[in-house]
């Protein structure tokens, strides 16, 4: 990996960083649990990127398939926890009988 590719992904890292802070401040307290849904479909994704990073790839360095197999961990992590809580907030809205 060249030094200007690396730049460009921090650069990147550091933009997400910073909208993904403005987003969550900007976002009333009552929103928060439906737009924690919406990021779990985003892990997802981010769950087939790691699994493509973590395959059999020819000549692949070996410290990427290391960083594949923990984005895949603690992308499944998010996306389970997402779901439980979400389960979790439509129970409130159930009717008792």
């Amino acid at each position: 990996m060249s030094t200007e590719s690396l730049l460009v992904l921090i650069y990147v890292l550091v933009l997400a960083t910073f909208v993904g802070f403005e987003l969550i401040s900007k976002v009333p307290p009552t929103l928060h649990t439906p737009l924690m849904s919406g990021s779990n479909a985003i892990s997802g994704i981010t769950v087939i990127g790691a699994i493509i990073c973590s395959g059999p790839a020819p000549g692949s360095f070996p410290l990427a398939k290391v960083l594949g197999l923990l984005a895949l961990t603690l992308a499944t992590v998010n996306v389970v926890g997402g779901y439980m809580v979400t389960d979790r907030m439509l129970k409130m809205f159930k009717k008792k009988k």
